[in-house]
This record gives structure tokens, sequence and C-alpha cells, in this order.
């Protein structure tokens, strides 16, 4: 005999609504994500699952969290982000990144960092200045625990100038160099043992951009100097100097297109300088398709030019983009030993996709080629 239970029956009728009320409220989220319905002056949260590819980590897969916002939602301040990327990948490496752009009401304070935790086994090409040339395959796969936080807290003292501190810590422990091809004999670099530091120093920073993530018109120019260890016995004891320029202007009648370029220098004097903290060339954001830290060394001058076309003019739709890029690069130990031979190049071409419309923040897809390997990243916020 079959019986009915109404209880049973009401249980399960508040369970199919609950299930309504989560799927009504993840369909909303998708939606308001999707047709951008939050007002432009009002700040923007989401939390996304994603697949990234870069060549230095195979396939991630994680969540990133994206907050952007007006400082009192006031459209005539600037767009202030912060964004973050946890994940794991196919190489066995896991982690989180978090950047930020923070500025305060009238750009009186600018708050400008980073922060990574990481372990990974990642391959080690040796230092540029102590091999007659790169090799083609990595010398030792390196495994370790690091973690970097870098921030600069700078006051405006000027329209569009601003002057602060920086801080810079730099931690690598458990490290384990596992040769590769054969190369048992390998000589560890300075640093193998693991080393934490911590650097002080300032900043001067001039900065006309509004978008962060997409910079449509605007100059950006950073002098950044820091001392690692300066209060402190240390075997680590150097001096790092970066100057990073970058320049974005309009292109065409309707203004929709975009010419960009950077010119990025590092230099670093005094003391010897772990392998790990040395100037890497190459990731996502300059000379995309090497993989960060290909090539290593004291010092680089790289630059890059990117043209984009946001959007495309398709007819149907202004949510897709594209945009077609090159740069060019190198290492070396002393300023007196650049070599012409030893610069590196990359060019490649993405597309993109407009994501918020209202606030101009578009997600991309880039795929970069190079004489040695080639590269795929996707993210939010352009390159530079």
């Amino acid at each position: 005999m079959t019986t009915f239970s109404f209880d049973a029956i009401a249980q399960e009728e508040d369970s199919l609504k609950l299930l309504d009320k989560k799927d009504s409220k993840l369909f909303n989220y998708i939606n308001r994500i999707i047709k951008d319905t939050v007002a432009e002056e009002k700040a923007q949260f989401m939390m996304y699952p994603t697949l990234a590819y870069e060549p230095e980590t195979s396939l991630e897969i994680g969540f990133s969290p994206l907050y952007v916002y007006f400082a009192n939602d006031d459209k005539e301040n600037r767009l202030s982000e912060i964004s973050g990327f946890t994940f794991v990948t196919l190489n066995k490496q896991y982690g989180a990144r978090f950047e930020h752009a923070i500025y305060s009401d009238q750009d009186e304070w600018f708050f400008l960092g980073e922060i990574l935790a990481e372990r990974f086994p990642l391959k080690y090409f040796g230092i540029q200045s102590e091999v007659d040339q790169v090799p083609k395959d990595a010398t030792a796969l390196v495994d370790a625990l690091q973690i970097n936080i870098k921030e600069r807290v700078l006051r405006k003292i000027a329209k569009n100038f601003f002057v602060g501190l920086e801080a810079d810590f730099r931690s690598l422990s458990s490290v384990e160099f596992e040769p590769e091809n054969g190369n048992e004999d390998i000589e560890l670099p300075f640093g193998a043992d693991g080393k934490t530091n911590i650097g002080l120093g300032f900043g001067l920073v001039y900065d006309s951009r509004h978008n962060v993530l997409n910079v449509r018109d605007g100059r950006f120019l950073e002098f950044g100097y820091v001392k690692f260890n300066p209060f402190m016995n240390s075997s680590v004891d150097y001096h790092n100097l970066i100057i990073d320029g970058r320049y974005f202007t309009p292109v065409g009648k309707d203004k929709r297109d975009v010419f960009a370029a950077q010119v990025f220098s590092e230099f670093q004097f005094g003391g010897d300088v772990p392998f790990n903290q040395l100037s890497l060339m190459g990731g996502q954001s300059m000379m995309r398709g090497y993989f960060l830290g290909r090539f290593r060394d004291r010092n680089q001058l790289s630059a890059q030019v990117e043209y984009r076309m946001l959007p495309l003019k398709l007819g149907f739709t202004d949510r897709w983009g594209a945009t077609v890029f090159t740069s060019a690069g190198s290492v070396f130990d002393r300023v007196d030993n650049w070599e012409s031979d030893k610069l590196r190049w990359a060019a490649g071409a993405g597309i993109r996709f407009l994501l918020f419309q209202k606030k101009d923040i578009w997600a991309r897809l880039d795929y970069a080629y190079t004489p040695d390997e080639n590269g795929l990243y996707i993210t939010i916020g352009e390159a530079f």
C-alpha cells in the first residue's frame, strides 16, 4: 500500500521554491553582468570562474574577484580597481594574485600595489650575462614558495603629480632546483637557498589616466627607487631603480581606436641580487609571448606599442574589439654591456569583449608570437 505524506510534499515544494530563488538570483547576477544594468557612477563587484593560459603556467583554473568604483560615486573622480586571481594550474602551481589602483576623492591620495603568494615549479634558463647564449630548453625546474608584496602610498602635490613612499617585501623559501635535460652539474645562482628581504624607497608619479583598466587618453610616468634591507645586515643589499613611461591617445574621427605605447627600464646595482629578484622579462604585460623570467639579469630595457580597435565596427554589436601589438627588449648585467644581438622581439594580436559597458572595461584574449615560443593570455583589463 502506498502512503503520501503531506509534510514531505510541503517540504519538497519549499525546496523547489528555494532552488528557484537561487536559480533566479544566479540568472539575475549573470544578466546584470551581461547587460551591465548598474548605473555608471555606482560601484560594481563580480566574482567569476576563470580559465586562463600563460606560457609559464599552462592552463590556469580559478576564481577572480573584481571591484571597481568611483570615490564618493562621483564620475569626475578616477576609476579605482581592485582585482584578484586565485588559481591552480596543470603544472602543479597554485596561489593568489591581487592588484589595486585606488584613488581617493579628488585624487588626494593614490595607492598602487600588488600582492602575490604562490607555490610553483618554474623553468629556469640561467642568467643572461652568465651564459654564451640562452638555451632553448630549461636547465632546471625550480620549485619554491614565493610571497611578494609591493605598495606605493602617494600624495598629490600638483595636478596629476604624486609623490610618496614605496615598500617592497620579497620572500622565497623551500627552494628546490631539479636539473633538466642532463644539466646535472648546473651551478646554482645566488638566492638558490631562499631569501627574505624588504626594500624601502620613494616614488614620483605623473598620472593623467582616468580608467587604468582601459586607458583611451592619458600619460603615465613612474620613477621609483628602492633600497633593499636598508636597516639590517643581510646578504641581500642592493638598489633598484624603475622608470616606466606610458602614452595613450585616441585615433580616428570617432576616437574609437587607441594608440598605446610603453617604455620600461629597470636597473639594479650594488650587492648581489637573488635570481628571483633580478629583472625578469616576459609575462602577460610586457614582452607577451615569453614567459616571465625566460630572460633575467640585473637590468632591463624594453618597449611595446599597441593599436586597439575598441570597439570593432561590426554593425550589429559594439561589444567586440581587437588589437595588434609588438614589443622588443633585452636584459643585461651592465649598461656598457648592452648588445643589440641580444635584443628580443615579440608580436601578436588579440580580441576584446566589452564586459562593463558603462565603465569601458574589456576582457582580453591575446596571442603572441616570438622566435623562441608563443603565448596565449586571457584576463580582464589591457596589458598596460
